[in-house]
């Protein structure tokens, strides 16, 4: 019997929710600010909710038990994995302890499949409902683990309408609830804003830089995004910048630029920076998404161990690795991996976008479908609904 929480009147009693605990894993940034979101959304909701898990500083914020800490939780690429398996197994144990002593009513896993999906089967077992919110990219490769993922996930939620068919497919209650990222990106500043604030001239041509969240992709990455961004700063007039992610403390990209004069830092407003760039240098990665929302010209950069490579080309079958890309459902913008990600086919690529009108205008146009494809706001919102839903239903 479901049982619903609302305001007390005369006559009436408290009717109490069902929902009590919900256990969240989110094992990187971007499923931490997310999930954020979603925290806070059950907190407005039932504000005595017990939440825990892993996630990072923005899920805390909002009011979860971080048990675990994404900081300790990123692992790039398989030979790292492989490295840190009796500490993912660590983790994995103590997960399922809380499965027994703190009995959450809901597990919500936010993204992160290889971890997610092993923990899933062992919620399963203890009759626990499981939301999966974020889908694994199973269009991507690994299409059979949607076949494994029935009578495991009770329910998916994806951000990609393109999604559903997949596990429709399959028999899986699924549903499209909008991209979150929506309900935050945008930026209030105009060019002549963001220029003046960030000593920048209006005149001239900004590049944006976004290396990633990860240490490791900005070791294979940034050196060659600098080198790139170098010459054109000293021979086509253009303004590098750089924008930090949310998660990086500004020391660890300062000094990649303390021999770079021409290079701007900029943290906290790398919306901003998407907004009035004229082009854009991103590494694959949600990054495409927020700058193709913004509709600015990029090139999409990747680089990954050989080992880590090797295996993902036997298993991944998707004609490009850009979200943008993937999203928009064609090649709108140039991807330079692995090997071709040279300073060389970067400044060409960039040359073009600045120097093309036409190439550049058209690039701009194609992009208005990501903002199309994203939904509307309101994602976490739904998200908390389904949540909710499901621990009436348990």
């Amino acid at each position: 019997m479901s049982r619903k929480s609302g305001n007390c009147e005369s006559g009436a009693s408290w009717l109490l929710p069902m929902l009590k605990r919900v256990l969240i894993v989110a094992g990187e940034a971007s499923g931490d600010l997310h999930g954020a979101g979603v925290v806070r959304e059950l907190k407005h909701r039932i504000p005595d909710l017990d939440v825990f898990g892993i996630g990072g500083d923005r899920m805390r914020k909002e009011g979860m038990e971080t048990v675990v800490h994404i900081s300790s939780m990123s692992f790039m690429g398989f030979a790292e994995v492989v490295r840190n398996l009796p500490f993912i197994r660590k983790v994995e144990r103590m997960l399922e302890s809380l499965l027994s002593t703190r009995r959450p009513d809901v597990v919500v896993l936010i993204d992160y499949p290889g971890f997610n999906l092993r923990f899933a089967r062992r919620v399963k077992k203890r009759g626990i409902a499981i939301l999966y919110y974020i889908s694994p990219q199973v269009w991507a490769w690994h299409r059979t683990r949607v076949k494994k993922m029935k009578g495991i996930v009770d329910r998916m939620l994806v951000v990609f309408p393109f999604e559903v068919p997949f596990y429709e497919s399959e028999g899986i209650p699924v549903q499209f609830v909008g991209h979150p990222l929506v309900e935050s990106i945008g930026s209030t500043l105009s060019r002549a804003e963001f220029c003046a604030r960030h000593n920048l001239k209006e005149s001239r041509k900004i590049l944006a830089l976004l290396p990633g969240s990860r240490l490791q992709e900005i070791e294979r990455i940034l050196p060659t995004m600098i080198k790139a961004a170098l010459e054109l700063h000293q021979n086509d007039d253009v303004q590098p910048v750089i924008g930090i992610a949310p998660n990086l403390e500004s020391a660890v990209l300062r000094r990649y630029v303390q021999e770079s004069p021409g290079i701007t830092l900029l943290e906290n407003g790398t919306y901003d920076l998407m907004a009035s760039a004229d082009a854009a240098i991103v590494t694959s990665g949600t990054a495409t998404l927020e700058t193709g929302w913004f509709g600015t010209p990029m090139v999409v950069v990747y680089k990954t161990s050989p080992l880590t490579f090797l295996i993902g080309r036997i298993l991944v079958d998707v004609p490009h690795i850009g979200l943008v890309n993937i999203v928009a459902e064609k090649g709108i913008v140039p991807e330079f991996i692995q090997r071709e990600m040279t300073s060389k086919n970067l400044i060409a690529a960039i040359r073009k976008i600045l120097n093309d009108y036409e190439y550049g205008t058209r690039m701009r146009n194609e992009l208005a479908v990501i903002k199309q494809r994203l939904g509307a706001p309101g994602a976490s919102h739904r998200v908390a609904e389904q949540v909710i839903a499901l621990g009436e239903a348990a």
